[in-house]
């Protein structure tokens, strides 16, 4: 036995040693009621000390860096990130520069390559838990993978880890030049590299790298479905798609290959020279490019890349000429009034000023003469309107006109397009609660008794947004705990309903090839069978009709230069 101060010092000594060398077979446990001590995790790529979470059994690891930006080339490939010492995994509050979508304003650093791990307490080497890593979106131009909207709650409470992190967006992300130093879709490929990290760490976080599902919604769902499509490293074996897919819209335009010197004109630098204009921009400070990118109309742009040695080469083919080769299990869905928010909050006079059909339509086709394209504008026309005048009264039409185009159709036909590259472990349902937690609906400041569920409003069902903490009716956190349970046992099973319970007393059957039944996530959940089954028979039918004046940039195959069907 010690006795005084020796006994005190000893005991210090070993109080710090444990903290010292703490793993995460024990970083979530109470070592002796006192918890101040942090949980620290020990990687290859260095050591990480997190934080104990205050509204439940987790640990936090927060903003620990995946990548770094390369200082010398800000638009090119990241360059994977390793420490010496203990990181303070303390801080997710980065961001990627961007105009962020609350208040407009320009925000962010080229130091956020940055990702967060929230590890249930249940979670330790010998039993390793599933994980769900979240991909945000914001049409690749805004979003970030902090707490802020994608607190994770709801979701380590099901004893799954859960993870964010950021990607380079707008100019950055996805300046699209056939050059080396900018071989396009650097944002997408930050995402691999965050997916390569996770896949070689997770375990030492308590993590089973076997059973890694890689959700997404809108730009982040269609993120997920370029990785399913083109990503060989076998980094996941689950994905939950949520109201976004490659056919969501039209990704894929022509590149614009002045786009560096327009951008250098906007902050008053001129010259003829690409590369010039490129060693210019990279020296540019973030916000002022951000603002001269928004001042030039630059739009953010995904590209079929031209092959480099020694590069990462990710999207090398159209999408359509791809055939999914990947064995994963598939979540997929979207909201049963998507285009409500997005066409109830026009202005009016831009509302009656559109010609939503010529919009949607002229976007994927070009039509060989004047008269076949107004007869094909009629049909839908008559389809969707009947006698009807569109006017800001009454949106209703297009709103469905613009879900169908955008969401509704493009998602079914990956479906299809999924089961025949032989994906057959697939999910279909369709989310139609609006209530007080409706992210879009919120932020929009749309009523929720008003509509459907719109793009993205189940967000707030399964993320513990932080200024929606207070909104706890009865029904909403009915919502969050079917969604959430809905969600994680996917995650952990590959299956949402293993088996009936109070929660979800029913058994929610696989997509296959001659029966599309569905999902309909409500207060009362329904089973049903081809949603929109009117609207979608319709659009079929057209497509198969108009397909051959589908845009070379969607159905031509780069490799042959052949027309190929893509609505079968």
């Amino acid at each position: 036995m010690f006795s005084g101060n020796r006994a005190s010092q000893v005991f210090v000594f070993l109080l710090l040693t444990i903290a010292e060398q703490w793993t995460q077979s024990s970083a979530s446990d109470t070592l002796l009621g006192l918890e101040w001590f942090r949980p620290i995790v020990h990687t290859p790529v260095g050591c990480f000390r997190g934080l104990r979470a205050q509204d439940g059994n987790y640990s936090m690891f927060l903003g620990i860096p995946y990548a770094k930006v390369d200082p010398e080339n800000v638009f090119g490939p990241p360059i994977p990130h390793r420490f010496k010492g203990i990181f303070d995994a303390v801080d997710d509050t980065s961001r990627c520069p961007q105009i962020e979508e609350f208040n407009h304003t320009i925000t962010g650093t080229l130091d956020c390559l940055h990702l967060n791990i929230y590890v249930p307490n249940s979670a330790s080497i010998d039993n390793p838990l599933p994980v769900m890593v979240q991909i945000f979106g914001g049409k690749f131009q805004f979003g970030f993978a902090g707490r802020y909207l994608y607190g994770p709650r709801f979701l380590v409470r099901h004893d799954v880890i859960f993870i964010t992190f950021n990607y380079r967006l707008g100019p950055y992300g996805f300046m699209c030049l056939n050059t080396y130093k900018v071989p396009r879709n650097q944002g997408l490929k930050d995402q691999v590299l965050a997916l390569r990290w996770i896949k070689e760490n997770i375990r030492y976080f308590g993590g089973d790298d076997s059973k890694i599902t890689v959700a997404g919604n809108s730009a982040g769902s269609i993120s997920v479905d370029f990785h399913v499509r083109f990503l060989q490293e076998p980094l996941f074996n689950r994905v939950i798609l949520q109201s976004g897919v490659i056919l969501t819209k039209q990704l894929f335009k022509d590149p614009d290959p002045e786009a560096p010197l327009k951008l250098a004109k906007q902050l008053n630098y001129t010259t003829n020279d690409i590369n010039d204009a490129l060693s210019f921009l990279n020296r540019v400070e973030p916000h002022a490019l951000i603002a001269a990118n928004r001042d030039t109309g630059l739009v953010v742009e995904l590209c079929v890349e031209k092959q480099f040695d020694n590069a990462d080469n990710f999207i090398t083919k159209h999408p359509n000429n791809i055939n999914i080769v990947r064995d994963v299990d598939v979540l997929i869905g979207f909201n049963n009034d998507e285009g409500y928010v997005a066409v109830t909050t026009m202005k009016k006079e831009k509302f009656e000023s559109e010609d939503f059909v010529s919009l949607l339509l002229d976007r994927d086709f070009k039509f060989e003469n004047e008269r076949k394209l107004y007869e094909i504008k009629k049909i839908i026309r008559n389809f969707y309107y009947g006698d009807d005048v569109p006017h800001a009264d009454n949106r209703r039409p297009n709103m469905n006109l613009y879900a169908d185009f955008s969401f509704y159709s493009p998602i079914l036909r990956t479906v299809r397009k999924y089961l025949d590259s032989g994906l057959d472990n697939m999910y279909l349902y369709m989310f139609s609660y609006s209530g007080e937690r409706c992210f879009v609906k919120d932020k929009d400041n749309v009523s929720y008794t008003e509509g459907g569920a719109s793009h993205a409003d189940e967000l707030g069902y399964l993320y513990d947004i932080s200024y929606m903490k207070e909104r706890l009716r009865d029904e909403d956190i009915l919502i969050v705990d079917r969604m959430t349970e809905l969600w994680t046992n996917f995650v952990k099973y590959g299956n949402p309903t293993p088996k009936p319970t109070k929660l979800i007393p029913l058994q929610w059957p696989r997509v296959s090839q001659d029966k599309l039944p569905y999902l309909e996530i409500n207060t009362e959940l329904r089973l049903g069978s081809r949603p929109m089954h009117e609207r979608m028979s319709f659009l079929d039918l057209l497509y198969r009709h108009i397909e051959h004046y589908q845009r070379d940039k969607q159905g031509v195959n780069y490799e042959t230069g052949n027309y190929i069907r893509i609505w079968s």
